[in-house]
């Protein structure tokens, strides 16, 4: 414990009646904890097993303590004070004790065993390591090389294995790009103990085995975790021994740097993480051009951001806009319930770049759905005494600040004059068939893939939906025809659908489910349509019947476990239907048959 804390001392040897040869007294350097620079902070107690005078070390404080024979299980962090910017520190209104115990330690010194390796929730891992690779693991050895990749797959394999579980997916961001980092690396020590054979999923299998008594929802996800772990292993060995050869040749020349070119090489052509990188070159005490790499990225994000399509909006106009938020405040937006309403034009300010009509229009209220959750701005028409506006997109601002993307189509239009705004109901409504039906999509490939699916990006117009989402294989036409299958059998029931406001915690209480990209405060808005309950701002239909019918026009890989699914509703249902019908037609006819001959 911390030499200035004399009231832990107190305790421990007055009041607990520890032996005063078994503690001993530490600088605040080692043994004072704190948030940061700022914070809530104070002095430690650890505790320490003694493994017996058969194992190398000291106690702590002294200058063998870096041996095995004292293990820390336990620290209490005695929360005391804040600490200032200054470093000056005043005493906490309500102090409290952080305490913070070593499971697997623990389990090791109850198992007998002087290593958390050899206990029984990680020994199984190293065997099953053994039997796929052929090596040996020497216990209590922790110079060896082979025993060292050994514990690198068991212990990401278990890693693995439960990030999958929860829903992670590799990926190039995130927790999926740890989760990527986790397997790769594994992988890589695989191969170093010379196994050509997929590794992971057997591991993964081991320790489901092991956890699943403790996690139980192991086991109904095993098939997924495996094919999770198969897919990607899979795709990293792929480039795995090309990567290495290339790497090979680099560190072999001699030089005691890796050039960032090089490293990026790896990285964006063969999948290999900075840090995977870095491993293998240290191992030849080469080091990894860091800065060389960041820019290599840098050029490549800045060549990324140049393609991108869509200027940019002008600092002047982003300042009007602030104007009237400041001047005039949000929108306030009556589209749930009214297609058209009477309106104040607050401003109208004229798009940079765009031609001489092309304006961008503010008003009080309006009923125009503004792009956001994936569903695209209304279009209509803002008609005042002296002129029409066409709109032909809506968008936000500003949070909360709805602009009209419009043109002058008659006229002119001013600030301070009254309007009446109406929106295409057309369109509306078939974009709610639509919205509503994406919805239902996810409910139905939840039910179909596995609840690991999660949406990853939406789009919702008039004539169609794309609904992007996790999922780590194509989905196959059987599995393509349930869902539709599914998908409609909500619809057709033509249940009444509910979309209504309500606190984030009611709804995440009755089950609600939260897409992504969303933002969401303490009231949102809930829509319950079929066996379906989301959050989400959208307009969407009265009862499910008005959706029409659901029907799957395609299904394809966006990314590394990314799938796209796209399909129409309503009028546009029925319009594909009738021209497959007639390609149909025509084949037939082609061939010298009727389309609706059933005879072989």
């Amino acid at each position: 414990m911390v030499d200035e804390d004399d009231e832990a001392a107190d305790i421990w040897l007055g009041e607990i009646g520890i032996p005063r040869e078994r503690f001993a007294r530490i600088g605040a350097s080692d043994n004072f904890w704190s948030m940061g620079d700022t914070g809530p902070c104070g002095p430690c107690s650890e505790i320490f097993y003694d493994h017996g005078p058969e194992v190398a070390g000291g106690p702590p404080g002294t200058p063998e303590a870096d041996g095995d024979r004292y293990v820390e299980i336990w620290n209490l962090v005695f929360m005391q004070f804040n600490q200032a910017k200054d470093g000056s520190r005043t005493p906490l209104p309500k102090p409290s004790i952080d305490t913070g115990a070593g499971l697997e330690r623990i389990l090791a010194l109850m198992q007998g065993t002087d290593s958390v390796w050899e206990t029984d929730v990680l020994f199984p891992l190293i065997e099953q390591g053994q039997s796929l690779t052929s090596r040996k693991y020497q216990i209590g050895n922790y110079e060896d090389r082979d025993s060292f990749s050994l514990r690198v797959l068991a212990e990401h394999a278990r890693s693995a294995t439960m990030l999958i579980n929860d829903g992670v997916f590799p990926s190039n961001e995130n927790r999926g790009y740890v989760l990527r980092r986790i397997i790769r690396r594994a992988v890589r020590h695989a191969y170093l103990l010379g196994t050509e054979k997929l590794v992971m999923p057997k591991l993964s299998e081991t320790a489901i085995d092991i956890m699943s008594a403790a996690y139980p929802d192991l086991l109904g996800n095993k098939d997924f975790i495996l094919g999770v772990m198969t897919k990607e292993e899979e795709r990293f060995r792929q480039t795995l021994k090309t990567g290495l050869t290339i790497l090979e040749d680099e560190l072999s020349s001699g030089s005691q740097e890796l050039a960032g070119q090089s490293a990026f090489l790896l990285h964006d052509t063969y999948g290999f993480p900075l840090e995977l990188t870095q491993e293998i070159a240290g191992e030849r005490n080469v080091r990894v051009d860091v800065a060389g790499f960041e820019e290599e990225m840098g050029a490549q994000r800045d060549r990324a951001k140049s393609a991108r399509k869509g200027a940019k909006v002008g600092e002047a106009t982003i300042e009007a806009y602030r104007h009237v938020m400041e001047t005039h405040g949000i929108t306030e937006f009556v589209g749930y319930e009214e297609t058209a309403c009477e309106a104040n034009v607050l401003a109208v300010i004229p798009v940079q770049d765009g031609e001489q009509e092309d304006v961008d229009v503010f008003l009080d209220v309006t009923p125009f759905y503004a792009e956001s959750g994936g569903q695209v701005g209304d279009v209509g028409t803002i008609a005042t005494s002296t002129g029409e506006i066409e709109v032909l997109d809506t968008m936000f601002a500003l949070p909360g600040l709805r602009k009209h993307i419009g043109k002058i189509v008659r006229g002119s239009v001013t600030a301070g004059q009254s309007a009446r705004v109406a929106i295409n109901v057309a369109d509306r409504d078939a974009t709610r068939r639509n919205h509503t039906a994406t919805h239902i999509l996810h409910w139905a490939l939840r039910e179909v893939l596995g609840e690991h699916v999660k949406q990853a990006g939406s789009l919702v117009s008039p004539d169609r939906l794309r609904f992007d989402f996790s999922h780590y294989a194509a989905v196959s036409a059987e599995e393509i025809e349930r869902i539709e299958r599914l998908a409609n059998e909500q619809v057709f029931a033509n249940s009444v659908t509910k979309n209504y406001e309500t606190s984030k915690d009611e709804a995440t209480a009755a089950g609600a489910i939260a897409f992504f990209g969303d933002k969401y405060g303490d009231i949102v808005r809930v829509l319950e349509a079929g066996s379906t309950i989301e959050l989400c701002g959208g307009t969407h239909v009265r009862a499910t019947g008005d959706i029409g019918m659901v029907k799957v026009v395609n299904e394809s890989s966006i990314g590394s476990n990314l799938r796209r699914i796209e399909a129409v509703t309503g009028d546009a249902s029925v319009a594909l239907l009738q021209r497959d019908e007639e390609l149909i037609a025509e084949a037939a006819k082609l061939v010298g048959t009727q389309a609706d001959d059933q005879q072989s």
